[in-house]
């Protein structure tokens, strides 16, 4: 049965899509089955699988709203072991049309659960907000996976964050966990970049990554070519950071 992992920070910026992109196609590389859905309005998970926002006809929005059934929605990628549940525009006024829907939180959950089956990881690419979305996905989701960027205000939002998954966890899901956290936009040479790993490991004690995702223009430049950085240039520090850290992910399963 399928782990699902909700990869979310509120705070945008911070290389969640990007992590969401890379770990699912390097743990579909590493011969895991994996699902990733999309629920980011900006739909930036769907481009960086080279899928064209303009031409879907399914996607989360309708999956969400129980339009489709999910199974109907997954396109399957031209990368190993990668199925992708897409998003558009579509989702953002998503919110506003389950608000007074009955069971309301459950609406993703229950939508994924015929897919529990068919995949090892079902990845969910949340919005940079703490809305109904996310809660949909914070009660779907048997973890959750926080990327924090090496920055000043890396830990700024997070008690908010925590304080929001206490609150579903005692609501709607009282089994979910925090996976773990990933240090992004990681800079050795800089002192700030030591001390804000630092302060993160205080914040999450035994819960942080011993992998650390640099800086590194190829990393940015992949999702322009529709193509997770390990299929865009497998030699790239990118793509050994997050081949290191599927591998690593992997383990502590």
């Amino acid at each position: 049965m399928a782990k699902t992992v909700a990869i979310l920070n509120q705070k945008g910026g911070v290389g969640k899509t990007t992590t969401a992109v890379n770990l699912a196609a390097c743990v579909g590389y590493l011969n895991k089955k994996v699902l990733l859905c999309d629920i980011d309005p900006q739909g930036n998970s769907t481009s960086g699988f080279g899928i064209d926002k303009r031409k879907i006809e399914r996607s989360s929005y309708n999956v969400l709203l129980g339009d489709t059934p999910a199974a109907d929605a997954v396109v399957k990628t031209e990368f190993k072991n990668v199925d992708l549940i897409v998003s558009n525009m579509d989702l953002a006024g998503a919110e506003l049309e389950i608000i007074d829907r009955k069971g309301r939180e459950r609406l993703l959950k229950n939508a994924l659960v015929p897919l529990w089956e068919q995949y090892d990881f079902i990845f969910l690419d949340c919005p940079p907000s703490l809305g109904l979305i996310t809660l949909n996905a914070l009660t779907a989701a048997d973890t959750f996976l926080v990327p924090i960027q090496c920055e000043y205000y890396a830990l700024e939002g997070l008690s908010q964050l925590m304080s929001t998954v206490r609150q579903i966890k005692r609501l709607y899901n009282p089994y979910i966990e925090l996976e773990g956290v990933l240090m992004t936009m990681f800079d050795g040479r800089l002192n700030l970049t030591q001390q804000v790993v630092e302060e993160v490991k205080k914040f999450f004690p035994k819960k942080v990554y011993s992998t650390v995702i640099p800086r590194n223009v190829r990393l940015s430049e992949a999702p322009s070519f529709g193509q997770p950085i390990i299929y865009f240039d497998r030699s790239s520090k990118g793509a050994q950071a997050y081949t290191a850290f599927a591998e690593e992910f992997l383990k502590k399963q």
